[in-house]
């Protein structure tokens, strides 16, 4: 008798221990899925932060909706980023290229753009150049931060700005340009510079 009982205890601990074993196999391929899952998405989330293309020393053209080229935007390289559909430009220029007003040039160390937002933000060496064209002298802006908005036509800033106008110049604190109707807006207390009168030329001797 006894050594019956011995085989079924022996049987029924090698019954329960398969069990556990089969327990412990479902809870670790469990854990295994759930861990393989967690890194695929922490690697999808770092994918769609990561860029999505980058090209160097490219030219974007914007056309208006009569077909027309709008503003020409190039730069040394740009890096694009699909989570917010933003581009950061390494040392940007943009070009209006409207018929109805002197084309304006806009350049700095950086620039990000947003098409969602149809905006684009220059930072560092803010520079704006207007040639001279008829009715309108050459205008020269200067700032550290400018925010465009290419389809309104608007540029501003909140920044300190520095700007030429011919041979007179103006400093103030915060600006908006607007080029569609070629009016410009200065913030704060600004200061004003006008170059010296030309002295009258003197009578000539007579002969």
């Amino acid at each position: 008798m006894a050594p019956a009982s011995y085989k079924r205890t022996a049987h029924r601990w090698r019954l329960l221990l398969l069990m556990l074993f089969a327990v412990f196999c479902a809870f670790g391929s469990f854990w295994l899925v759930q861990v393989m899952q967690g890194d695929e998405n922490a690697a999808g989330f770092n994918a769609g932060n990561e860029p999505d293309y980058i090209v160097d020393n490219f030219s974007w053209v914007r056309m208006s909706e009569a077909g027309k080229p709008r503003y020409v935007i190039s730069g040394e390289r740009l890096t694009h980023r699909p989570v917010d559909n933003t581009a950061l430009v390494d040392k940007p220029v943009v070009q209006s290229l409207t018929d109805e007003h002197p084309p304006m040039t806009m350049t700095s160390n950086s620039a990000l753009v947003s098409q969602n937002q149809n905006q684009i933000d220059l930072t560092g060496n803010v520079d704006i150049r207007r040639p001279a064209a008829p009715g309108a002298e050459p205008m020269r802006i200067r700032t550290e931060v400018l925010t465009i908005l290419p389809d309104d036509e608007i540029a501003k800033t909140d920044k300190p700005v520095h700007m030429t106008l011919g041979a007179a110049s103006v400093d103030a604190v915060g600006m908006v340009a607007n080029n569609a109707t070629q009016q410009i807006a200065l913030g704060g207390r600004g200061k004003m510079t006008y170059p010296p009168r030309q002295s009258r030329a003197s009578p000539q001797a007579s002969h």
